[in-house]
């Protein structure tokens, strides 16, 4: 089990069985855009409203996620920080398995880590990064695997197709404070099995929808429900596993905002991520992490059951 809350939900358990219990939806804030001073204040402005999570995009040219992180880091306690998401295949591992554990332990536990093949049209081709999708596929894979095996500390050796890792001594940095692994999440493009196979070897899914002419679409209730049911039936029982899907609900209609989440919640989502990626600008991006997320009503009913802010 992680000694932090980020895969805490249990895939074989609802939330609100018949109206009671604790809902075990999470929440977190990604930013569209903004420097780093500007994710280390809205990072600290979040956890004062009560989100559970605070997430930056990993461009190719750019602000640099992992500073963003860390400034972050630097003015926060308690929420959990990460990328939304990072595109393995153009990292080296070596690097990124070096950021985050180097974040990981000064945050003290607190990376998540969400990775893909990534959007192409952000810059690829422009700056000779690879676009051939099966090639990228390759690198995802290889490049988790030698992620998790530096976490893990050495010896460590990999041999695959596109990299080679010996074994070394020269300054082993200690391992990130999250044991086993800092989580990853991982894109599965639903119904494919080898990609839904490769996020359900990890600690949470970003749902991706491809319909029957190859093109991606949005994610419904019904298909996180298909995806739960994939997961229960190919995960080891009861192991920490969780389901994210994301969205944008309104800061000021409290009752909207919780009956959109509802739906996803009872289908099996266990964290939403308010994303306002078409925000005019951050001066309404601010607001609306001011406002808190959208937690469940039920909550408000039922003052037993209310978690302490933020929940990790």
């Amino acid at each position: 089990m992680y000694n932090t809350g980020a895969g805490d939900a249990d895939l074989n358990e609802k939330s609100w069985p018949n109206g009671e219990g604790c809902s075990t939806m999470k929440y977190g804030f990604v930013l569209p855009r903004g420097d780093a001073r500007t994710a280390a204040e809205l990072a600290q402005t979040a956890e004062a409203a009560g989100w559970d999570g605070f997430f930056v995009w990993e461009p190719v040219w750019g602000i640099d996620a992992w500073v963003s992180l860390t400034a972050a880091a630097m003015r926060t306690e308690r929420i959990r920080l990460g990328t939304m998401l990072t595109p393995l295949s153009r990292m080296r591992p070596w690097k990124l398995a070096s950021e985050t554990a180097t974040l990981d332990r000064l945050s003290n536990g607190r990376v998540i880590l969400s990775v893909g093949l990534g959007a192409i049209d952000t810059g690829f081709a422009a700056f000779g990064e690879v676009t051939d999708r099966k090639t990228r596929t390759e690198l995802l894979d290889e490049g988790l695997d030698i992620l998790t095996g530096l976490w893990r500390g050495q010896p460590f050796r990999y041999t695959g197709k596109h990299y080679h890792v010996e074994p070394t001594t020269f300054e082993v940095p200690p391992p990130p404070i999250q044991q086993p692994r800092i989580p990853i999440w991982v894109v599965g493009a639903w119904p494919r099995p080898k990609s839904m196979g490769r996020a359900l070897l990890y600690d949470g899914l970003l749902p991706m929808v491809l319909g029957e002419d190859g093109k991606a679409r949005q994610a419904t209730p019904d298909d996180i429900r298909a995806m739960r049911a994939v997961a229960i039936a190919q995960r080891p029982e009861n192991t920490p596993f969780d389901i994210v899907v994301e969205g944008v609900t309104p800061g000021d209609a409290p009752e909207q905002a919780s009956a959109i989440v509802r739906l996803w919640e009872e289908a099996g989502a266990t964290w939403w991520i308010e994303a306002h990626w078409q925000a005019s600008g951050l001066s309404d991006v601010a607001k609306r992490v001011r406002q808190g997320p959208p937690a469940d009503l039920r909550l408000l009913h039922h003052p037993a059951h209310r978690p302490s802010w933020p929940r990790l």
